[in-house]
């Protein structure tokens, strides 16, 4: 354990350094040295920390390495295009994102030999889906930085960038030049999607079923500014956004379904992750669900060898994984981010925490009532920090609003769910009977709604603070990480 410990901190840390400053290769050079000079004093006198030292200084240089092959420059055949009206064909590779005021459709373009990804922020009116084939045309220009309101610098370029988004269509409008094929699976998974979707619209009035909607697989279309406000207020974002949490409760269902049908272990594993992969593919494949789903497959993967399956090991594996594979992610993705620190906050803080609550009263801690409080105010205090230094965004209702919430959000996933399939089924002509059999998803939509209006509605419920300096956040969870590693602590299953 700890040296995978060392080998991620140590990557991370390179990758963070290399984000942050311009390294040339002399300083990786020194790492290098210093890496050769604690092998050689772990060689002569063996001790841990020297062998942990040696690991944690090499993959810091393969971390700045990693993100430096990361840094690639512009396609020189758009970036001489730029600030140019331009026209261009390419395909849909992302669902839109609709706005009140436009859209905005990532399209993947070659031309001149040379392909990138583009944004373009087009008009509503026209209706894309994923895998058709469009014709673009509009402004070119690169993504920027931008200041927001509590003064804080947002890196739009690498926030686009860690998607593969290079430029930006501004001003632009859109046409369908072609129908997706109907062999390409991220369209017939978009199209799925969509079929849910209105299936919801069918037996959920508004707001309910984009609230339905956003329980299930995610997303904010349809909510309206001011409901979408009293989420984030109160502290309950991450509702109505595709977060690990969706997907773990989804993996939760879907062992406990293997486990009832009794298929061997082998099936049982390549079914399960079928499912899950089936259901990130559908609901969308950000940073957050990739992290909890590729969990969820170690957690299968244990099961069906018979090995034992340890939270901890598995999440700075999978944290490894995916910053080799996308950089970007470790600083430039806030959701990745949040969701690894509650993840590590509900793994390691959660048992600290309900041993305090067994100490106030009997065995409290130990009932589900103090386990529910345990793994919220685990995950809270995990993500403070980071939330504090992403958004400045402090809600002093977002403990009492989670733990009001968290029991229904299951619940409302799988009423949702039923609600979503009953109005694929019975469509407009049966609309009624589709209606009746989605009341227990209205109930449970509208308990959230309520919880959410009602606490960010209190006096005093939130404020947003002033630029948090990011070594507040080192040293909130240097803390953190001295505080679990003084406690012997088991990992806790998924």
């Amino acid at each position: 354990m700890e040296v995978l410990a060392a080998v991620v901190f140590g990557f991370a840390s390179g990758i963070f350094l290399r984000s942050v400053f311009i390294f040339s290769w002399p300083v990786i050079v020194f790492i290098f040295v210093i890496t050769a000079l604690l092998s050689a004093a772990a060689f002569l006198k063996p001790r841990l920390a020297y062998t942990l030292g040696a690991v944690f200084c090499i993959f810091v240089a393969f971390g700045v390495i990693r993100a430096s092959l990361a840094d690639t420059p512009l396609p020189q055949t758009f970036a001489s295009q730029v600030k140019h009206r331009v026209s261009y064909q390419g395909i849909v590779v992302a669902d839109p994102d609709v706005r009140d005021a436009n859209q905005r459709v990532e399209v993947r373009v070659s031309y001149g030999g040379e392909t990138t990804t583009m944004l373009a922020v087009v008009p509503r009116t026209i209706i894309v889906s994923v895998g058709e084939e469009v014709r673009i045309s509009g402004t070119l220009s690169v993504p920027e930085p931008f200041a927001t309101d509590g003064g804080r610098i947002f890196r739009y370029d690498k926030y686009l960038a860690r998607d593969g988004v290079q430029f930006m269509l501004n001003f632009g409008s859109i046409s369908v030049v072609r129908e997706a094929s109907w062999y390409s699976v991220p369209a017939v998974l978009a199209r799925v999607k969509h079929l849910f979707l209105d299936g919801l619209r069918v037996t959920l009035p508004e707001p309910y079923s984009s609230l339905a909607g956003g329980v299930v697989i995610g997303g904010k279309t349809g909510l309206g500014t001011d409901l979408q406000n009293a989420f984030v207020r109160s502290g309950l974002v991450q509702i109505i956004v595709l977060s690990g949490y969706n997907v773990m409760i989804v993996a939760e269902w879907v062992m406990a379904g293997l486990a009832f049908i009794k298929l061997s272990k082998r099936r049982s594993a390549i079914a399960g992750v079928l499912a899950i992969a089936l259901f990130v593919g559908i609901a969308g494949t950000s940073a957050t669900a990739l992290r909890a789903a590729l969990m969820a497959f170690i957690a299968l993967y244990a099961r069906a060898t018979g090995r034992s399956y340890r939270a901890g090991r598995a999440l700075l594996f999978v944290v490894f994984l995916m910053i080799l594979w996308n950089p970007l992610y470790l600083v430039y993705d806030p959701g990745f981010g949040l969701s690894v620190a509650a993840t590590a906050g509900i793994i390691w803080l959660t048992p600290i925490i309900q041993t305090a609550l067994a100490r106030i009263k009997n065995t409290f801690g130990n009932s589900p009532a103090g386990e529910a409080i345990a793994t919220t105010l685990a995950a809270q205090i995990a993500v403070l920090p980071l939330l504090l230094y992403d958004t400045g965004n402090l809600s002093l209702v977002a403990i009492p609003a989670n733990l009001l919430t968290m029991p229904m959000v299951p619940l409302a996933m799988g009423f949702s769910a039923f609600a979503g399939f009953a109005g694929m089924i019975f469509g407009s002509l049966f609309s009624f009977l589709g209606i009746v059999l989605a009341f227990p998803a209205y109930l449970a939509n509208a308990y959230l709604i309520l919880i959410a209006q009602g606490s960010a509605a209190l006096p005093f419920a939130a404020f947003t603070l002033p630029a948090f300096p990011f070594w507040l956040v080192l040293v909130s969870y240097a803390m953190l990480v001295c505080i679990a590693s003084k406690k012997n602590i088991a990992a806790i299953p998924l």
